[in-house]
This record gives C-alpha cells, structure tokens and sequence, in this order.
C-alpha cells in the first residue's frame, strides 16, 4: 500500500496511478476516497464541484474487482475523472449547464462522451461548476458563475485571480487536485482560457474529432468537448479516449479518416528543434509588461530547444468582428431541440419557456440578467440566411487566417498568449488549440475588463484543423523544457 496516500495524489498523473492499481498499492476507491476528502477539505474555498456522483465509490469496487478477475481495460480504468455540468451522464447526477431551470434534469442517456469514458473504465466522480448556459446567458454575467452552483474561484488566489472561461470548475478542480482530470468544453476560449488562469493543460480538438451528442450545446458550428489535465501526457491520454465516429453528430462523420484513437505517440519533446512557429504579435500587443514577459520567456524557450521562429507574423483578418447572429441562431435551435427531449416532470422545454421561469425566480436566477438568451430568443434569422452568413463568417479567415499564415510563412503552429482575446479566430473555424503553463504574474494589473492579470498564465499553441499530432509535440516539447506546473497551495 501506499504510505501518505493523502500527500502521494498531490499531483499524481495517470500513468503513477495506474501503475499503483496494477501492483495492487492502491485501489480505486481509495483514489475516489482521498480526492472526495480533498474535494470536502478544500472545495469550499474554490467552489470548483456541483454535485458529486452517489455512486463513485460502488464505481470503484466494481472496477476494483473487474481488475482482478480479468484485468485491466486500459490506461483509465479505475482512474476518477469529472466532467463539466453540460456534459449529460445517465446515472445518478444531473445535468444542468448551471441553471436552476435543470437542476433537478437527470440525462435519459449518456452522452457520447461519457460512455467513451465509462467503457474505458473511468470513474466518472462528479460535475464541475461552470458558467451558465457556457456563459450565453448574459453579457455582465462574470466568467465562472452559475444561478445553481454560485462563483467559481481561482484556487491560486480566491476571488482575487480571473477564472477565465466557462470550464472553469473543471480548471480550478484539476489545478486543485480534486480529480484525475477533467473535461471542459469549448465555443470560444472556454477550455484553454480557464487552463491558463489555473497553471492545467488544456486541448480544444478540432470540430468533429470529439462528439457533442448529449452536451447541451451553445453553437454547433464551434462547439467541442475536450480534456483539462495536469500535464500534456495525461491530457493527450484522454483525448484518444474521447474521439470516435458518432451518427449522432454529423461533423465526426466527416472528420473520420483524419480522427486517431491513440495520441501518445504524438508526446515527442525533440519534434521542437525542428518546428517552425510564428509569433502574431498583434495578439501580444494588449498584454501588461508581466505577462509580455512570460510571453518573450516562453519564445526563448523554445528558441533554446532549437525551434525556428518567425517573429512577426500577420493574420489579414486579426480586427474581424464577431459574428453574434449567426451564434444566436445556433444557440436557440441547438438548445430547443435539447430542452425539447427533457422529461415532462422539467419546468422548461424551450427557449422561451426557460426565459420565462427565470423571470418567474429572478431573485435567484437573474442576479447578472438574461440579456444574451432574450436576444438569441428574438433572433429573426432564416436557415438560408444563416447559410449564408456562417458561410462568409469563415470564409475570410479561411482564406486570409491561421491556415493562411502557415503556409505563407511555412510554419507548424502560432503561438498565442493564454486570454480569450487571440483566440477566436481558431474558434471560428473549429480549429485546435492546446493551452501549457508558462509562468506566473506576480504583480499584474486591473485589464480593460476589470480584470486582475496576476497569477498564472499559459502560452496556446494554435494550427489548422486536425493538426493535434503536431501541436501536441510542439506543446509537450515546451512542457518538459520547462516544468512550469506546481500545485497551488490551498493551506
């Protein structure tokens, strides 16, 4: 057995702990009992966890005895894992995006998601808190805050330090080693951003290499589920578990002679002295003196393994404004159709019905407002004029951006800083980002938004779609070049 098992699951990854199940040192129910102390210790102050599964520990025996009846299923098997709150599970918890409306919504089925995870042999130990609606609900609402689980805080300072996205329960329960690992999802920055602000790996996949059936969805054009972990070999671990074809979300179909079921072969540290990597610098140009520091390290970095660096580069479409028609429109069809197929016993089945029942609890549901879903609801878009108009919102940056400067300039990646604000155009297009921490701002400064920029940050590596193999050398070369990674430290 393992001696301080409580002191060893400090920042334990995977590969220790499944070596640990094998040589019988330690069980899985006592990887769920030690992360559930740490989750009733320390979860208080973070606010990271909703709602943990009633069944983890029954989970775990059963896994436990499947181990040594017939062995193990893999890499996973036995290995606690927590999925964000739009993430449906059939079992015992609930799925809520954050709302009250849902808070008593069990899913009728797993989502694809979750039943990759459970057929690997994970233990899926609970929900993560998030922001409402994936932060779709209102423009004032702060990142991180839900009607049905309060603010979510950055454990490296509570309330003082930006949580980023709206995966940020599945950021800050990672960071705080209240599970394995976690998923997040992502429209817009909603998985790397919160892995930035919490010194996390995280890997937004291109669109269609994971299936979104069954996660309650903000834009079907941009939207994907992806894994938040400690270190890139056990967030990389993840992602193959999680991508696979699914006739219940078209994009996979057509994504699947690009889509591997393995990525660990990708973890080559010495793949960087012969990447090419652009530097955008119109992204750097908002960063305080701190984080343009972390910013210029991290380069040099990667300068000293031997990387290339194409330092500027431009993309012709980096003051393309947003297209928020178009996302409203998907946002009220893709969240019709789920809340039309909820049980009967739910108070809404609709947009509409959903605006009206927080109309009716607007001391508990409306603290920020609704304004983004009343504009979503009166949205007067057709399907054909939507067409057109997703079509001519990527059709410039598909031209003029990211796959425009890599092959202008020859390059395998960009590298962006770890705010939301370089990150929309790979989320326009569905392309892929993996977010590694890169230092920490002791200082930092109040930004634009009333932001503190203190605390950690991450550099995120960005490429054209299904270029994971690549960004994944390039982000683990960075990684064990530089070990930036330490726990935070939660008294």
């Amino acid at each position: 057995m393992i001696k301080h098992l409580k002191d060893w699951i400090v920042e334990a990854d995977i590969a220790s702990m499944q070596a640990a199940l094998e040589t019988g040192s330690v069980t899985s129910e006592e990887l769920v009992r030690v992360y559930l102390e740490r989750i009733n210790k320390y979860d208080s102050t973070i606010n990271s966890i909703l709602e943990i599964n009633p069944d983890a520990i029954q989970i775990a025996k059963d896994l436990d005895q499947e181990r040594k009846e017939s062995g193990s299923r893999g890499n996973l098997h036995g290995i606690p894992i927590l999925l964000k709150d739009n993430i449906d599970t059939h079992d015992n918890m609930h799925t809520s995006a954050g709302s009250i409306a849902l808070a008593d919504s069990y899913a009728a089925k797993d989502s694809f998601v979750a039943a990759k995870l459970r057929a690997a042999g994970a233990v899926l130990m609970g929900k993560t808190n998030m922001s409402e609606w994936s932060n779709f609900m209102s423009s004032s609402m702060p990142a991180g805050y839900s009607s049905r689980g309060g603010q979510v805080l950055n454990p490296y300072g509570p309330g003082e330090m930006f949580v980023s996205g709206s995966s940020s329960g599945s950021a800050a329960a990672v960071a705080a080693n209240l599970g394995a690992a976690s998923i997040g999802t992502e429209t817009a920055g909603s998985i790397v951003g919160p892995a930035s602000q919490d010194y996390v790996v995280g890997i937004k996949p291109t669109v269609g290499l994971v299936s979104r059936a069954g996660i309650i969805p903000i834009s079907s054009s941009q939207d994907t589920p992806g894994p938040i972990a400690r270190t890139v070999k056990d967030a990389v671990i993840l992602l193959g578990t999680l991508t696979g074809s699914d006739s219940e979300d078209q994009a996979t179909l057509a994504s699947s002679k690009v889509t591997l079921q393995d990525y660990t072969p990708f973890l080559d540290a010495s793949f960087v002295r012969q990447a090419r990597i652009g530097i955008p610098r119109h992204y750097y140009q908002h960063l305080d003196k701190e984080r343009l520091a972390i910013m210029e390290a991290a380069i040099a970095t990667l300068t000293m393994e031997g990387a290339t660096i194409v330092d500027p580069v431009s993309l012709h479409v980096e003051q393309q404004n947003w297209n928020n028609d178009a996302i409203t429109y998907e946002f009220k069809k893709g969240l019709n159709a789920y809340l039309s197929q909820l049980a009967k016993d739910i108070p809404v089945h609709s947009l509409e019905e959903l605006i009206a029942y927080n109309n009716n609890h607007a001391e508990a549901a409306l603290q920020f407002g609704q304004d983004t879903l009343v504009r979503s609801q009166e949205t007067t878009l057709t399907e054909e004029t939507y067409l057109q108009k997703i079509q001519a919102y990527r059709e410039l940056p598909l031209q003029q951006g990211i796959d425009y400067a890599l092959d202008r300039d020859d390059l395998d990646a960009l590298l962006l800083p770890g705010d939301v604000d370089g990150l929309y155009i790979a989320a326009r297009l569905g392309y892929p980002l993996i977010s590694v921490p890169a230092g920490y701002a002791e200082e930092g400064v109040i930004d634009a938004r009333g932001q503190s920029t203190k605390g950690p940050f991450g550099v995120v590596f960005s490429g054209r779609a299904f270029s994971e193999p690549t960004l994944i050398k390039i982000a683990y070369g960075f990684e064990q070049a530089t070990h930036h990674r330490v726990p935070p430290d939660l008294g």
